[in-house]
């Protein structure tokens, strides 16, 4: 009986036109844009009139017999939805920071603000990812169908960032960073907070891959920490006894530690210290130890020749 009323109701369910229920699916983006650019939680904003509204239409326009089924048009709107807030936005927003650190902060917070679209976006459109779901399904079973897989709404929220602000901003932002942490390393304080962020962002970013962060950040921090200790070295070796340099290149050890717990990423620690600063650092120490042998030796041959 309950199975006969749902498809009566299926079947007296008034059809709802591409253009009709767009408009109103727009409206609802709208909203959810305008309460993240106020620093607002959405839970709060949204009534339970207006989440299930939102959430039906699009079910219904998923669910419509063909020809007025609109799963393929409304997962395409989903990812535009996501291209026309960023150019039209984020992207402004961030390139008007000309300061450094007044840019890291505003891409961490539209970082922040986009994960948090792209998990209430894929609530309201669920209907639709069950509909990837079950497609990809079909494609894996038959191996006779020749049709691309598509991509979760959570991974096209995700790319959409990416190839649109991350590939045009992580250069300059690496720059910022590594200026940043070489200001720390010069003794001035810094929003560690901050970097953290910022730095996961490169790995976030990935989406479970750490290539991003390992060659769009780790490669050009890693050559810039070695040229950095290898200047610091060249003027310690000539300005400072062997006991001070080597107080000096143990310090340094300790505050590249300290860096990896506090904002790095801990698969970091042993290229930063085996392979870079180690280079610079402790090979030098050694260096230092030796000359302090030396420089003992030498002591004691003149206290013997008096």
């Amino acid at each position: 009986m309950l199975l006969a009323n749902s498809s009566k109701m299926m079947s007296e369910r008034k059809f709802i036109d591409l253009e009709e229920g767009w408009e109103i699916i727009q409206k609802g983006i709208t909203k959810l844009k305008n309460i993240l650019d106020q620093g607002l939680m959405p839970q709060r904003q949204y009534s339970s009139e207006e989440y299930m509204m939102l959430y039906t239409t699009i079910f219904n326009m998923t669910t419509q017999k063909p020809p007025h089924s609109y799963f393929r048009q409304l997962y395409r709107k989903y990812g535009e939805s996501f291209e026309e807030y960023i150019t039209s936005t984020v992207l402004p927003l961030i390139r008007e920071k000309h300061d450094d650190e007044f840019m890291l902060r505003e891409l961490v917070k539209r970082w922040a603000n986009h994960k948090v679209m792209v998990r209430w976006l894929s609530h309201f459109f669920f209907s639709v990812e069950q509909r990837v779901v079950s497609h990809n399904l079909d494609i894996r079973r038959n191996v006779v169908l020749r049709r691309p897989s598509l991509p979760s709404l959570t991974e096209v929220g995700l790319t959409c960032f990416r190839d649109l602000v991350y590939q045009e901003l992580n250069g300059k932002v690496r720059d910022a960073v590594i200026s940043l942490i070489d200001q720390e390393r010069e003794g001035e304080q810094i929003d560690q907070a901050l970097l953290k962020n910022v730095l996961d962002i490169f790995v976030e970013i990935g989406m479970g891959q750490m290539d991003h962060y390992e060659n769009d950040f780790e490669a050009a921090m890693l050559e810039d920490t070695a040229a950095y200790y290898s200047r610091k070295a060249s003027v310690w070796i000539l300005e400072d006894s062997c006991p001070d340099y080597k107080n000096k290149a143990e310090e340094c050890l300790k505050r590249e530690k300290e860096r990896v717990s506090h904002y790095l990423h801990s698969s970091t620690e042993p290229k930063l210290l085996e392979q870079k600063v180690c280079k610079s650092c402790c090979y030098l120490a050694v260096i230092t130890d030796f000359f302090f042998l030396v420089e003992s030796a030498t002591r004691v041959v003149v206290c013997i020749c008096n």
